[in-house]
């Protein structure tokens, strides 16, 4: 498993060392590396963004580790970064995967990469084994069996879930959504739309059809979708 993590540290100091400490772990990759929250908020919230860990530096300008934190879903393992412990227990109330306290050695760093990294293999292997989900739906939840999923589609801040008992509109992204459904069932297929590849009836050109729904299928997706469609 390739990890794909995010630095966030205000301190050039700080972020050195763990540029390091990530390029000497073989199943860690460096992806960004930023002076503030605020610059790692408007990746974090946009669909692009393509980060599994984040280093997370508590005390810094304009935006402190833990509000960007509170700002985020709960699709990234977080690690979080201090000079001081006073924040630990706030730390741990975000169900944070490690709290590490500066300097870092790379005993303590490699120990924190690990628990995340066992952490998205636990998770990964619990949705390949996933039958349902339950959706929010004004006060109730809705079960939904994962196979009654047709396909789900992006709109704006939002994320409708297309089933067999109907559509349910999510305050989601569709980064977090892919997250936590099973691969072996689901595909992104668009920066818009997530299908569920048993329903899908005919691909044609750029085009999925399922029911009578036309899906389109983003340039930067195609090849992977075609990977994974048992093709004769």
């Amino acid at each position: 498993m390739n990890i794909k993590c995010m630095i966030v540290d205000d301190e050039s100091i700080s972020r050195k060392i763990l540029n390091k400490y990530i390029q000497k772990t073989e199943f860690l990759s460096l992806s960004h590396e930023l002076t503030n929250g605020l610059e790692a908020a408007n990746i974090l919230l946009k669909e692009e963004a393509d980060i599994d860990l984040i280093f997370l530096d508590v005390e810094m300008p304009e935006m402190s580790g833990i509000e960007l934190m509170e700002s985020l879903d709960n699709s990234y393992q977080i690690v979080l970064t201090t000079s001081a412990e006073t924040y630990a227990v706030e730390a741990f109330e975000h169900r944070v995967v490690d709290y590490l306290i500066k300097p870092i050695e790379y005993s303590r760093f490699l120990k924190a990469g690990v628990k995340a990294r066992e952490n998205l293999e636990s998770m990964q292997k619990n949705l390949e084994n996933q039958t349902e989900i339950f959706i929010k739906s004004e006060s109730r939840l809705v079960r939904v069996k994962v196979d009654e999923i047709n396909y789900i589609e992006a709109l704006a801040d939002y994320v409708i879930f297309n089933t067999l008992k109907g559509k349910f509109i999510v305050h989601y992204t569709m980064k977090g959504i892919e997250k936590r459904l099973p691969s072996t069932l689901f595909a992104r297929v668009h920066r818009s739309y997530i299908v569920n590849k048993s329903k899908i009836d005919n691909v044609e050109d750029m085009i999925i059809a399922i029911g009578d729904k036309s899906v389109p299928i983003g340039a930067s997706y195609k090849e992977n979708l075609y990977k994974r469609l048992n093709i004769l």
